[in-house]
């Protein structure tokens, strides 16, 4: 009961903290390496988008995230925590105008996780079994300190490029020793065949517009293809072809939106070679017609 009533304390003071940082509604990146704050002041519709390698808090308000078929729930006592690129569709589903929904990320890489489980002497993960790629926690308060901490840096930038790593070190530490530790033991230690999927997806990442065998993303990750298959469904929640798809979906949508494509144009650039398919898969991901969709993101996105 007392853990909770400090936890409790510390994201009010969390929540100030970002609210200071976050006049305006949307995401801002900080001067933090990896740090970005966001704010929100409404429980939106659901949203496409790619999750990175980070771990996700919220000061203030809840977020639901879709990973395949399964879905994470997290808020002010719970962390998300995304071990690889994945591809989910969001929603923030606890805000207002009076008490909005505030959160931040902290990115990273395997390397940095490598290098300070060698430096603390670390044992290995339990089990060399590939797990899910994304994972909630129960948040301490040693940890909402660090956190607290690493956003005090956004207003002291002279302390940045000293103090930021030291505070990042801690916060993975922390995450490293937690209850959800194992995870982020696998991805970093390298003949775990979740460090080997892993590898498979920054490829997959960096070429998904190119035509994709899973015979090739099975050899990167030095696996047959059956055990491939098994493990990278077990770290995503769905097939290397869904995971492509859904990859070329959202940057299609993207272009559209940024770049003003038009959705053949769009469409052969992330990588499909007919236009009608394109048109059917991404009606069925997003519920309309690409001109359609993409012309209500814009009249939204002008109201803001």
């Amino acid at each position: 009961m007392k853990t909770d009533s400090v936890l409790a304390n510390q994201m009010e003071t969390l929540a100030l903290s970002i609210a200071k940082l976050t006049e305006n509604e949307g995401h801002l990146p900080t001067e933090v390496p990896g740090l970005t704050v966001f704010k929100k002041t409404d429980a939106a519709k659901p949203i496409a988008g790619l999750y990175e390698p980070s771990v996700c808090l919220i000061a203030q308000g809840a977020k639901r995230v879709q990973l395949g078929d399964e879905k994470y729930t997290y808020d002010t006592q719970h962390y998300l925590f995304s071990g690889v690129h994945l591809p989910v569709v969001a929603q923030v589903i606890d805000a207002s105008e009076e008490v909005p929904y505030l959160g931040l990320k902290l990115t990273f890489d395997y390397q940095e996780i490598t290098q300070l489980m060698t430096d603390s002497q670390l044992p290995p993960a339990r089990t060399k079994r590939a797990e899910r790629g994304m994972v909630t926690g129960k948040l301490s308060p040693p940890l909402v300190n660090a956190f607290q901490r690493m956003i005090d840096l956004v207003d002291e930038t002279e302390q940045i490029a000293v103090l930021a790593p030291l505070v990042r070190k801690e916060i993975f530490y922390r995450l490293l020793m937690g209850e959800q530790g194992n995870t982020l033991r696998q991805l970093s230690a390298m003949g775990t065949q979740t460090y080997q999927v892993a590898k498979a997806i920054s490829w997959l990442k960096a070429h998904f517009s190119e035509a994709v065998r899973v015979e090739q993303l099975a050899q990167i990750a030095n696996m047959g293809v059956s055990t491939f298959h098994h493990h990278f469904r077990n770290m995503t929640a769905m097939s290397p072809l869904q995971y492509v798809k859904q990859l070329r979906l959202q940057e299609a949508r993207n272009l559209m939106l940024t770049e003003y494509l038009d959705a053949a144009s769009a469409a052969f650039q992330v990588g499909y070679e007919s236009p009608s398919q394109f048109s059917r898969e991404y009606g069925r991901f997003y519920g309309c017609s690409p001109a359609k969709d993409v012309s209500e993101l814009r009249s939204k996105l002008a109201q803001a």
